[in-house]
């Protein structure tokens, strides 16, 4: 049993010390709040979603504000002051009838509009040259983006954390509640002792509605198990490939990557998975031998040397989504002073990190973000009725 430790004292307490939580503990020390304390539950960071995602980034989406968080982060990652992985090999959506392919088109113009100069739509004779070896027979098109491309989720959180000045993390200290007084942040409750807070941010991932629930706050997330299939090709893998998504089924395959010794990959181990609609709510992370025949079945018939892969069972793996009703992140504040969001990003928690993080430190610093409005993010929207409709998940 763990001795607690006396009462302590901090201005903003973060809860969960993933890549978001990492991110909004970076741009608040940045803008330079000093009394700040990451709570990460896990005893190393990185245990939860960070280490499990598949460490993509794209600009092609289908909502402006999901666009410019993108975008943010993009730029953030071409200019970073640390190593975060960021590898521009492009995403490539591919649509199988033309209702998809118009669908990709009206993206690619909104896109375009906002700014995403490097989009362009592919024909499918094009596509079978980028993609050397791939079934393109039932192929109709296609949209392309060379800036979207990879990152290290791990990279990109250890650098957030050690570049955030100041900002304390505690491992291995669960948050058991959230205390308030007349509407107001008073303390969290950990299994390691009471901290006196005056705000306080949750970056819990698929864990933050039970924590939320603990002041009284209702998020509209659901934890959801995505499972991830790593496998050795015969051959090496086609030159600089990107990632690539079949539109209409959100079969996708790029590059296996170690994300904690990268340089130690191989040139021919790739990454496959799927969105299974056989998955049930849940906070099960093991994972389940019956989804490998499910996706290689996909997978071979996409490409020769993805069917003909030999699966590499130790490696792979399972995470969770934290799933919000239209599929957006919930960011900002709520009736409860003094009580933030940064959570429900559906998969995309790891590319929106940068942009998150920022947001959060203005919103909790200043009242609200200045460099990007995302007020159509807020918890609130749900209560109106304004969510935001987009259809591109994986």
């Amino acid at each position: 049993m763990k001795s607690k430790i006396a009462n302590r004292k901090s201005e903003i307490v973060i809860i969960g010390g993933g890549v978001v939580g990492a991110s909004v503990a970076y741009h608040l020390s940045k803008r330079g709040a000093k009394d700040v304390v990451i709570l990460e539950r896990e005893t190393a960071q990185g245990f939860g979603s960070t280490g499990k995602a598949t460490g993509g980034i794209r600009q092609q989406f289908g909502t402006a504000i999901n666009v410019k968080m993108s975008q943010y982060s993009v730029e953030f990652l071409r200019n970073c002051e640390f190593e975060t992985g960021y590898e521009p090999r492009g995403y490539l959506f591919f649509a199988t009838d033309e209702k998809q392919l118009n669908y990709l088109k009206t993206n690619v113009e909104l896109q375009k509009s906002l700014g995403v100069n490097d989009v362009e739509i592919v024909d499918k004779q094009t596509i079978s040259e980028m993609i050397r070896g791939m079934n393109c027979e039932d192929i109709v098109g296609g949209s392309f983006c060379q800036s979207d491309g990879f990152i290290n989720p791990m990279a990109l959180m250890k650098g957030f954390t050690e570049n955030a000045v100041g900002v304390k993390i505690e491992t291995a200290s669960e948050v058991l509640s959230i205390e308030t007084k007349s509407g107001k942040i008073v303390a969290v409750n950990t299994d390691n002792g009471r901290i006196e807070a005056e705000k306080v941010v949750i970056c819990a991932g698929a864990w933050a509605k039970k924590l939320a629930k603990t002041c009284g706050i209702i998020l509209p997330i659901e934890p959801l198990r995505r499972q991830i299939v790593w496998a050795k090709a015969a051959e090496n893998l086609p030159r600089n490939l990107p990632m690539v998504i079949d539109i209409g089924t959100g079969f996708h395959f790029r590059p296996a990557i170690d994300f904690i010794n990268p340089h130690e990959t191989d040139e021919s181990h790739i990454f496959f998975a799927y969105p299974d609609n056989d998955e049930k709510v849940g906070f099960d992370t093991s994972f389940d031998e019956t989804f490998i025949p499910k996706v290689v079945a996909k997978a071979r018939h996409r490409a020769k040397f993805l069917g003909e892969a030999e699966i590499i069972r130790e490696k792979c793996r399972a995470g969770l989504y934290e799933i919000s009703p239209d599929r957006h992140a919930i960011l900002g504040d709520c009736e409860i002073e003094g009580l933030y969001f940064a959570c429900g990003f559906s998969g995309h928690g790891v590319m929106h990190s940068p942009a998150t993080g920022r947001a959060l430190s203005e919103i909790i610093l200043d009242g609200k973000s200045s460099f990007l409005d995302v007020s159509s993010l807020s918890l609130e929207r749900f209560k109106k009725g304004e969510l935001l409709v987009e259809n591109a998940f994986i």
